[in-house]
């Protein structure tokens, strides 16, 4: 029935020993729960590819399923040696199979860590403690640092996870003291929900998560997150095309911005920005960037900034912004369009690390090369995109494909009918038929 010799998990052991196949297990599932469970997310479960615990009551399914703990199910057999502990040599201090000793231990850590992860939430579960809130805060940091920089697909089951177990300690009972810091968490987390289903092509659900993650800033009393929340409103419906609604979204928090200091007050400028640019009012849009710049010299980081990712908003990113508002403005700022995006190029070419985030420099490329059809430079055009039509689909996420078909129209726009202009046209077309996007 598998196709390994050996069972991964527990829960394949399970299923072998009962003599059920994958599809059996996700009938039994979906009777249990009542609601379906993917063929992907069933292997990955048997295989034991997990970063976390799956959510609470996927868990609690499991475990009325075949009556043993979720966390054993899903951890290594029992009384077999798994795969990725075996080796040909069996002398203490020799390589294993496949990875190193370093690779087999860091594997046993994490395994480790996420049982006492399970553990602290079960242990507080009703009266939340310090070293929960703790966990929860380390972890939703995790994620917002490494939003920007992987495959959404990688992540989306602990932003999922994480934001749940941020509701669950809320409506449960905790210290007074840990009330603001569990709000300040439960709506980081639902703005990484909401930025997450805005990637995925689903912006009603992403409005949904970023109502909720300003609800969660109101009850803790943070103008940081306010702003950081609005912020999320108004890019949401940017790129929805809700241009007005994403100008009164990026105005509403002006106040907020102003008191936290935090960087979020340079990121509604800039977003407020390339809208009116978007809505033809180019001279406002001039006057925001020069704004935004402005306010980057009295930014004060905050507990947002602290956090950093995706909660931050770094200089380059800024530029981005900018060269995305220019572009809107066709011919007429096709040399400023470029000349910013060049200098966001170069700044996110000279920044650390932790800085990076591939959908904006995506962006950022996607503005130059508009700027290049529109000066006629087809082959500098097809050079700024080389990197982006070479992404795998896990990052064509909604932005960067937004962006791509804006170039594309662009094209189709100066009615070229040269070599170059076709093959980019077809390359343009193959990229935004196969995006990053919600099963159907």
């Amino acid at each position: 029935m598998y196709e390994h010799d050996s069972p991964r998990t527990r829960l394949e052991q399970v299923l072998a020993q009962r003599h059920m196949t994958v599809d059996d297990f996700r009938l039994s599932y979906e009777r249990v729960c009542g609601e379906s469970l993917s063929e992907r997310q069933a292997y990955r479960w048997v295989a034991g590819v997990l970063r976390s615990l799956p959510y609470p009551k996927a868990q609690a399914g499991l475990e009325q399923l075949f009556g043993e703990p979720a966390p054993r199910l899903l951890g290594p057999p029992h009384g077999v040696v798994s795969p990725l502990a075996r080796s040909s040599d069996r002398r203490p201090g020799a390589v294993r199979s496949g990875l190193s000793r370093e690779d087999w231990q860091s594997l046993l850590l994490a395994r480790s860590a996420e049982r006492a992860r399970a553990f602290l939430s079960i242990a507080e579960e009703r009266n939340v403690g310090t070293e929960s809130v703790e966990q929860l805060s380390d972890d939703v940091r995790r994620l917002a640092r490494a939003y920007p920089t992987e495959p959404l697909e990688t992540l989306l089951q602990d932003i999922v996870e994480v934001q749940s177990r941020a509701f669950g300690f809320l409506e449960g009972r905790q210290k007074p003291g840990l009330t603001r810091d569990l709000y300040l968490m439960a709506g980081v987390a639902s703005g990484l929900m909401a930025k997450a289903s805005h990637d995925l092509g689903a912006p009603h659900e992403a409005l949904t998560h970023a109502r909720a993650a300003y609800t969660c800033a109101d009850n803790a009393g943070h103008d940081g997150l306010r702003a950081w929340t609005r912020g999320l409103q108004s890019l949401i419906t940017y790129w929805s095309g809700r241009l007005e609604e994403s100008l009164r979204y990026a105005q509403r928090a002006s106040d907020a911005a102003s008191r936290s200091n935090g960087t979020s007050a340079v990121w509604l400028i800039s977003n407020e920005a390339r809208v009116l640019a978007a809505l033809g009012r180019v001279s406002e849009a001039h006057h925001a960037i020069d704004r935004a710049t402005a306010a980057r010299d009295g930014v004060h980081s905050d507990e947002l900034d602290e956090l950093g990712g995706l909660c931050t908003f770094n200089r380059p990113r800024q530029l981005y912004y900018a060269a995305d508002a220019m572009r809107w403005c066709g011919q007429i700022e096709a040399e400023t369009t470029q000349r910013l995006a060049l200098e966001a190029l170069d700044a996110y070419e000279s920044a650390p690390a932790d800085d990076h985030a591939f959908g904006d420099e995506a962006g950022t490329r996607c503005a130059l090369a508009a700027a290049r059809v529109e000066q006629g430079e087809l082959d500098g055009a097809a050079e700024a995109l080389t990197q982006v039509l070479t992404l795998p689909v896990s990052k064509r996420i909604q932005g960067i494909v937004s962006s791509a078909e804006f170039v594309h129209q662009s094209l189709r726009r100066i009615d070229d009918t040269s070599q170059v202009a076709a093959e980019l046209t077809e390359a343009l077309h193959d990229f935004g038929s196969t995006r990053l996007a919600l099963p159907s």
